[in-house]
């Protein structure tokens, strides 16, 4: 289970416990579940780490996105970099078994050395988990995700402004070097690099995310959430009047009954896809090739990928790797170079 986008520690933590107490009641929670929540570090976001510990919460995953206290601050962050470690050492103290690290690069303004010290310091404070992210710059509104049934709000002015001027300002040569940086200094310290943007004490791989990778069946629930039930992907508008008319009987989204009763809460406003069977192929082979497992030879050789396979090995996108069955990966070079090849499948 996942809380999150968002800020969901906003929440008190008694609204937090009776939330999860309706998920077991109605759906059941298995044992030793992974129950993630998102947080930012700020002391007025992060919420009340042992009740969130009481009401379940298994794994906290931390918005850090940079220990530069500058970079911060254009990045509109609320927090300080001393408050990401007392965000962790609360997480701790109160037993959540997982503590995981959000880190930006490749942001305006970052040099190669500010990306060094926030490895560093993130690195000494020992999460389970560190992901890191280039920043992405994409436009929601001229994508068309923004109207009545989009899962984006609208952008507002001044965060728009941002946007047009730091996208001048990225630099690919910056986020490679950066993002070498980080697979070299994660490594070093013991991390797997189990997809092209997480890395993992043993044991602490998120499974949430790796649930996304496999293409697992999974629910959404709240404005802007997505869903996929292996045929059909599903998400909600982020407009949380159209979400809450939804689920209240006798609402806008709530039909007539015959007899003039009304019918019961309806799924939300948003939209769906039919994932087509050459499309599905395409993903798995693309979210397989993100994870350090790779894929099969055979299952490279049978797929969308076969007719690149050849000039993807030739040129180091791709590698062979021993074991009991063959398999082929993402070099560096191809980790650098994904959408190149991934473009390809599609």
């Amino acid at each position: 289970m996942y809380l999150g986008g968002g800020t969901p520690t906003l929440l008190p933590g008694g609204e937090v416990a009776a939330l999860l107490a309706l998920v077991r009641e109605r759906f059941g929670i298995a044992d030793g579940a992974e129950v993630t929540i998102e947080s930012n570090p700020g002391p007025d976001e992060r919420g009340d780490a042992r009740a969130l510990a009481e009401a379940g919460v298994t794994r906290i995953s931390l918005g850090a996105q940079s220990f530069d206290s500058g970079l911060l601050a254009r990045l509109g962050r609320r927090h300080r970099p001393g408050d990401v470690a007392a965000a962790v050492d609360e997480a701790r103290a109160a037993g959540i078994g997982s503590v995981s690290l959000d880190l930006l690069y490749d942001v305006p303004g970052q040099a190669l050395e500010d990306w060094a010290e926030t490895l560093e310091q993130a690195l000494g404070l020992a999460p389970d988990h560190l992901s890191a992210y280039a920043l992405t710059l994409d436009d929601p509104d001229a994508e068309g995700l923004t109207g009545p049934l989009g899962d984006h709000l609208p952008t507002r002015a001044g965060a728009r402004r941002w946007r047009e001027a730091a996208v001048r300002e990225q630099d690919d040569d910056r986020a490679a070097a950066e993002y070498a940086l980080a697979v070299e200094r994660l490594g070093a310290a013991g991390y797997r690099g189990y997809e092209i943007s997480n890395w993992a004490r043993p044991g602490h791989e998120s499974r949430h995310n790796l649930g996304y990778w496999h293409r697992r069946p999974h629910e959404a629930v709240g404005p802007g959430a997505h869903a996929f039930d292996g045929l059909t992907r599903r998400w909600n508008a982020a407009r949380l009047d159209g979400y809450l008319a939804a689920l209240t009987p006798g609402g806008t989204a709530s039909a007539t009954m015959p007899g003039g009763g009304m019918s019961a809460p309806s799924f939300p406003p948003g939209g769906a896809e039919t994932v087509d069977e050459a499309t599905a192929a395409a993903e798995a082979v693309i979210l397989g090739l993100r994870l350090d497992t790779g894929l099969s030879l055979d299952e490279a050789r049978a797929g969308p990928l076969a007719p690149h396979l050849d000039w993807a090995l030739r040129i180091g996108l791709l590698a062979r790797f021993a074991g009991p069955q063959p398999r082929v990966r993402l070099t560096m070079r191809g980790r650098l170079l994904s959408n190149e090849l991934f473009s390809r499948l599609l």
